[in-house]
């Protein structure tokens, strides 16, 4: 077995209308079982890096293997197939279906686990679900939740099936002081010897749960500034 979750070369992105500014990796590495904390601040490219990691948006070039597989060689669908198999992911936004209840979004994302996985997901479910004190809100539309109900929704739909990487986006943004910690506990406790975590924050208070921490300006290219010129 690769002891490599995710390898990532010569990853070249620039955003669109600002071709001179984007994403430049020319190597990162992360290893099974490997805890990654991403940081820097808000619009700095954190949010792209995940998006391309779990192969939502595409790169200008390089390779991107997730668990020996090049996903740049993947078509849209098996990008999408290879993702719900193998991808835990948290999104900023939660992404939750907002006129479906809890158990609803949840087993959507079951929905598409293989067979050994869903059943796992069965067992893990409810213990998950009241660990995060999300069981009296089970039969609620996701609309009518509350920011930080939604946020523990999204974790638990992530935790589903014990994906062999997890992907979170922010995952804390929303919660107070004492909820951000439960959620980290249950996030790691849950976590496998082997599953790989990439969470990005802006919040360094996260830093000390983590195996290794990386700034997103070391892979952030900018235009160079053209020096001033003084007026005579």
């Amino acid at each position: 077995m690769d002891s490599t979750a995710i390898s990532m070369q010569s990853v070249q992105f620039s955003w669109k209308g600002n071709a001179s500014a984007g994403l430049d990796i020319e190597q990162l590495q992360i290893a099974r079982g490997e805890k990654i904390f991403l940081y820097g601040p808000s619009g700095s490219g954190k949010t792209t890096l995940l998006n391309i990691v779990a192969g939502v948006i595409t790169p200008a070039q390089g390779e991107i293997h997730l668990l020996g597989k090049d996903i740049t060689r993947l078509n849209s669908r098996q990008r999408d197939q290879f993702r719900a198999q193998h991808l835990g992911i948290i999104f900023q936004q939660f992404n939750l279906i907002p006129y479906l209840n809890v158990t609803e979004n949840l087993l959507l994302r079951m929905a598409f686990l293989p067979a050994e996985k869903r059943r796992l997901a069965t067992t893990q479910m409810p213990l998950l679900l009241e660990r995060l004190q999300l069981t009296p809100v089970l039969t609620t539309a996701a609309y009518q939740l509350s920011v930080g109900q939604q946020q523990r929704v999204a974790l638990v739909r992530a935790l589903l099936g014990a994906p062999e990487i997890i992907i979170a986006d922010e995952p804390t943004s929303a919660l107070d002081s004492e909820l951000r910690e439960e959620f980290m506990r249950v996030l790691f406790e849950a976590l496998g010897e082997n599953t790989s975590l990439l969470l990005v924050s802006h919040d360094r208070q996260l830093q000390p749960h983590f195996d290794r921490v990386l700034n997103i300006q070391q892979f952030v290219h900018q235009p160079e500034l053209a020096p001033v010129r003084e007026v005579q």
